[in-house]
Parts: structure tokens; C-alpha cells; sequence
């Protein structure tokens, strides 16, 4: 038997929000699609660090999947979910239905701009569109002071933080960095349909990764850097999407290396689509 509330409609959200926002205390939101994992419970502790009340959001948003397949197949593991918020001290648990989310006649849709036309954009057509949807909604149904996003999701967390100041919503979006597994694999829900080959090979990504680390700090390129990374990871058995060295800020791809300079990786192992990055600094 847990102890953490479960809210299941909007209008649930909205009202436990409203109360603990007449006694002054402030809200934390961590957004997920479920099948929690370490990662995650990291989010949730920096939401706790700082907020009064932390409230996770579950649901699988069917508008930001570019392939049913994709979304049949993603992992649903909601009473196991509200186990581990419960064990972390979260103070409510958000998981509406489809149903409650995008009720009969919904037809409104944010169109995030630029910023989302590239990399993941391009390779998964109306993902950002459906993700700032139903970011917004998340947002607008639990009202929260503070909504904190993994920076393994870089492209989207930028997008996010597009679309609230864009639409002057009052919430701060908070970036945490990337969780990762032993062997450097960025953890992510999507691990779990690696097979054991694929699971040994998708580590090339945090390795190639280390390498254009050390590219940057030396005479590479940046076409170098991207050579490199996409070699390594071929040659490891996985199909790369994209590799790109973009500005932080516009995620527009750059000529040379500086402060604000990103590297963004999408490649496929055994079936599963994998993403990562990591912050490049330019040669002193």
C-alpha cells in the first residue's frame, strides 16, 4: 500500500496545486513517460532540493511518437513507477489518461519554431510539436514553481525552455545532467529493449563520446570530431541518425569550437534508437 497521492485528471492537479499554493509553499514538477530508472530518481531529488512538494508526472504521450510501433512498444510500468515515487518521499504522483489529456474535440497544437526543425526534428516529424503540447499541459494542470528535465534529452530540454519563455509561462525549467550506467551508457526507459549484444555495443556511444573530448582539446577538427565519433560508433555495429557539433543555444551547427558548443548524437543498436551529447570546450 503506498502512501503517495495519485491525481488523475487535470482538474485533480490544478486543485491540490491551488491549495499548496495558498499556504505559500512552492511545487516541483519532474514530466516522465514512466518506467522510471535511476535517472530519474535523480530529477525527483533535485526537485526535492528545491521545492516544498515534488509531483511526478507518468504519462506516455501517444502526439509525440512519429511511429505506433514506437509508441506500442514503449515501456509501461506505472504501478512499479508509483512504488519508487513513493519510496523517494514524492508527494503526488500525476497520471492522467490519453482521455483526460486530449479530450474529444482536442485539436490545439504548439508549433515550438526553429529550434525544433533540426536532429531530432527531422529524423522524428511532429515529435517537438506533440512534446510542447503536452509539456504545456503538464504545466498548466499542476502549476508547478519549478519543472526539472534531463539534459540526456538536450534538444528537447532546449526546446522546453523555448516555449515557456516564448509563451511567458511562470514556471523555471531546470536542466540536471545526464545519469549514467556503469559502463557510461546514458540511462534511458528505452535501455530495456536492448538484447545483450546490442546492450555491449551502444556503450561506443559514451566511448566515441570521451574520444571527441579529447579531440576537442587537441588539433581536431571539428570535422574531425564528427568523422570520429560516427566511425566509432559504426564500427561497433550501431546505424547512425545524426552527429553534429551545434551552438548550445540555437542548435545550429558551428564552424568552430567555443564555450557554448554541443555535441549531439542519435544512433540505432539492435533496434532501439539511443540519444546522448556532451559539452565540447575550445583548445586554450
Amino acid at each position: 500500500m503506498t502512501s503517495v497521492l495519485r491525481l488523475s485528471t487535470p482538474s485533480d492537479a490544478h486543485r491540490w496545486s491551488d491549495e499548496r499554493r495558498r499556504d505559500g509553499q512552492s511545487i516541483g514538477l519532474v514530466p516522465t513517460m514512466g518506467a522510471l530508472h535511476r535517472g530519474h530518481a535523480t530529477l525527483i531529488e533535485r526537485s526535492q532540493a528545491l521545492c516544498d512538494h515534488t509531483v511526478v508526472s507518468i504519462f506516455v504521450n501517444p502526439t509525440q511518437f512519429d511511429r505506433s510501433d514506437d509508441f506500442d512498444l514503449y515501456p509501461r510500468t506505472l504501478d512499479v513507477d508509483i512504488a519508487l515515487c513513493d519510496s523517494l518521499g514524492v508527494n503526488a504522483v500525476y497520471a492522467p489518461t490519453v482521455d483526460a489529456m486530449y479530450p474529444e474535440g482536442f485539436e490545439t497544437s504548439i508549433d515550438p519554431g526553429s529550434l525544433a526543425h533540426r536532429w531530432e526534428g527531422e529524423h522524428r516529424p511532429g515529435h517537438f510539436a506533440g512534446v510542447a503540447t503536452v509539456v504545456t499541459k503538464l504545466l498548466t494542470a499542476v502549476q508547478p514553481h519549478i519543472a526539472v528535465f534531463g539534459e540526456k534529452d538536450f534538444q528537447q530540454l532546449a526546446v522546453i525552455q523555448h516555449v515557456v519563455r516564448d509563451l511567458g509561462l511562470p514556471v523555471t525549467v531546470v536542466g540536471e545532467p545526464t545519469v549514467r550506467e556503469d559502463d557510461g551508457l546514458a540511462m534511458s526507459s528505452r535501455n530495456i529493449h536492448l538484447n545483450p549484444e546490442a546492450r555491449a555495443q551502444a556503450t561506443s556511444i559514451k566511448q566515441a563520446i570521451d574520444r571527441a573530448l579529447d579531440c576537442s582539446t587537441s588539433t581536431g577538427s571539428l570535422n574531425d570530431i564528427v568523422e570520429q565519433v560516427t566511425n566509432d560508433i559504426q564500427r561497433s555495429g550501431g546505424t547512425v541518425d545524426y552527429v553534429a557539433v551545434v551552438d548550445r543555444l540555437t542548435l545550429e551547427p558551428v564552424t568552430d569550437l567555443n564555450s557554448d558548443t554541443q555535441l549531439l548524437v542519435a544512433a540505432w543498436f539492435g533496434g532501439v534508437r539511443l540519444i546522448d551529447n556532451v559539452a565540447l570546450a575550445a583548445t586554450e
